[in-house]
């Protein structure tokens, strides 16, 4: 299943869409060694990564041809998050400018590892044009 949109660092982790429809989303995660921390459990940013996209790809499955942003994001780190993961999201509820939103990430076992809450902003997506020395895309007026 494909995210719609070409996210380079999605695609640097590895992250496997399996939902994307009706307001939820589901995300497979398996870290590389260099995805780890210090105790050789999967880092807290790609934890939180995981959790930022899979809470963004449930806000989108109810619009897919608009974007957002992350506007804010809540995190609590449960237990250890080892081996296979699978993100679980859902849009709770939606204005017509925001996406409040929670996923949860399970292990192996079935067990939650993290949760996270988050609210997001829709934005129109970007023509394609060039791109600033901060890598964004700008629109030509002329």
């Amino acid at each position: 299943m494909n995210f719609g949109v070409d996210i380079p660092f999605v695609d640097h982790l590895g992250f496997e869409l399996r939902m994307f429809e009706g307001g939820a989303s589901e995300i497979r995660f398996t870290a590389k060694p260099e995805h780890l921390n210090s105790f050789g459990v999967t880092h807290g940013g790609a934890s939180m990564t995981l959790l930022d996209v899979t809470m963004a790809v449930a806000a989108r499955s109810v619009q897919k041809d608009m974007g957002v942003v992350t506007i804010e994001m809540k995190t609590s780190f449960m237990q250890p998050a080892i081996g296979p993961l699978v993100a679980k999201g859902r849009l709770i509820h939606r204005t017509a400018t925001l996406a409040f939103t929670e996923a949860t990430i399970f292990d192996g076992k079935d067990r939650p590892c993290a949760h996270a809450t988050g609210t997001f902003k829709y934005v129109k997506r970007l023509a394609t044009g060039s791109k600033t020395s901060q890598g964004l895309s700008v629109i030509s007026t002329d």
